[in-house]
């Protein structure tokens, strides 16, 4: 059920909403939750003027240079890790942010929830004792919107690359 590799070693666009409903599993204390992806956005490359690359490679992007199948967290306002899955080849700098879970709404609530920070940085999802994903089969509908808090990023800002569950029953 964990995802493997080479999931997440395809485009950014088709990795970010093929996302939804699957399952991120965390490690918290000595418990493992589990919460289904609800929301997600997608970072597509150095031409991407929304997505961290674009200002070029640096010790905060380095991990989006990857192949993809591993963590990139960052801290926005000082104080909230987002949670972002590389995607794509070795160079080719592209991540999925993790927007929302099931009853957890906002990218830094969720990372709170499950006690997301630094020490994620780099974390190969296929391997990590401590988080992955897993896919159960379950396939929701989805819509596209556009990406929120990007009003800098110039035409990057009207893309449709928020993708958001509808209608999502719960995994319990």
């Amino acid at each position: 059920m964990r995802l493997a590799k080479d999931f997440y070693a395809r485009d950014v666009l088709v990795v970010a909403p093929e996302l939804l409903g699957k399952i991120l599993v965390c490690k918290v204390a000595d418990e493992f939750l589990r919460y289904r992806i609800t929301e997600t956005e997608a970072y597509r490359g150095v031409e991407d003027l929304a997505c961290h690359a674009s200002k070029g490679r640096t010790k905060r992007t380095e991990a989006m240079y990857h192949t993809g199948g591993v963590v990139y967290v960052y801290l926005i306002y000082g104080m909230y890790w987002l949670l972002n899955v590389v995607t794509g080849n070795e160079n080719d700098p592209q991540a999925v942010l993790i927007r929302g879970l099931e009853s957890i709404y906002g990218p830094g609530r969720l990372t709170r929830k499950l006690q997301i920070n630094k020490s994620f940085y780099g974390e190969d999802l296929a391997t990590s004792p401590r988080i992955w994903i897993e896919d159960d089969g379950f396939a929701p509908q989805h819509s596209a919107g556009k990406r929120i808090g990007i009003d800098y990023a110039g035409e990057w800002k009207d893309k449709l690359w928020r993708y958001y569950v509808v209608n999502l029953p719960s995994i319990s």
